[in-house]
Parts: C-alpha cells; sequence; structure tokens
C-alpha cells in the first residue's frame, strides 16, 4: 500500500505527482494492468518461455 503524507508549504499537485511517482516504483500500476484480465496458466507460462529464451539468445550474442 502507497501513502502520501502532505508536507508542510506542500500543494496537493506536488503530494499528487509524488504518490504518482511511488506508485509507479512499487510496480502496483504493473501489477494491476496485468490482473485486469484472466490469464490461462499455460499462457503465462508460454510467455516466461519466450522471454527466458529472447533474454538467452541476447547474452550469447551480446
Amino acid at each position: 500500500m502507497v501513502k502520501v503524507i502532505v508536507r508542510d508549504k506542500e500543494t496537493i499537485q506536488e503530494a499528487v505527482r509524488r504518490f504518482g511517482k511511488l506508485v509507479m516504483r512499487s510496480g502496483l500500476k504493473k501489477e494491476m494492468r496485468r490482473r485486469k484480465y484472466y490469464e490461462k496458466p499455460s499462457d503465462i507460462k508460454r510467455r516466461a518461455k519466450v522471454r527466458a529464451q529472447r533474454r538467452a539468445l541476447k547474452t550469447r550474442i551480446g
């Protein structure tokens, strides 16, 4: 859970901006986007396998 305490002499816009940065850093937005729709476990595994293959190919070439 992300919390932002408004500092002295800080505008609401600045606090909202800080809150947005904290949400991005925590990975909450990415997690929400990922959970928006149900994904079958086989699809998750397939995507992870493809990602691993690409990563292995990059390390071999690079």
